[in-house]
């Protein structure tokens, strides 16, 4: 089978929300707790899944995944109601192919003005060569 492989799924939120729910705006932020979570299982991310309200039966989410030998992770099942149209329908599904699904279970960062900058920069100037750094 080969080693662990992660599929990690963040959350497609609009910039606009950036003001009320900045964990849900920053993906990158969402894709690294999932890194971290990952790292500290010994499994590598080998997908990252940036969505919203996705059928839990569409072709990305199962696109070449093994049975048995692969997991998807969430940051949280707050991102996973976000980024799936359902979270119940999305888990039936993973435990009739034989997939684990996770949630990474740390803290969401608090967001201060200086990091919602960061991710406003990031996400409205990505065609004029910012890195997000």
């Amino acid at each position: 089978m080969g080693p662990v492989r992660v599929t990690a799924i963040a959350s497609l939120t609009p910039l606009e929300e950036l003001d009320t729910d900045p964990f849900l705006v920053d993906a990158r932020g969402q894709h690294a707790m999932c890194a971290r979570w990952a790292a500290e299982h010994g499994y590598v991310v080998t997908r990252e899944l940036l969505v919203r309200g996705l059928r839990p039966d569409h072709g990305v989410l199962w696109e070449g995944v093994r049975p048995g030998a692969d997991v998807f992770v969430a940051p949280s099942r707050r991102v996973l109601e976000h980024a799936l149209s359902s979270v119940e329908e999305f888990t039936v599904q993973c435990a009739r192919r034989g997939v684990r699904v996770e949630t990474a279970g740390h803290a969401e960062p608090s967001y201060d003005a200086a990091m919602k900058a960061r991710v406003h920069r990031r996400l409205s100037m990505p065609t004029a060569g910012y890195d997000g750094r």
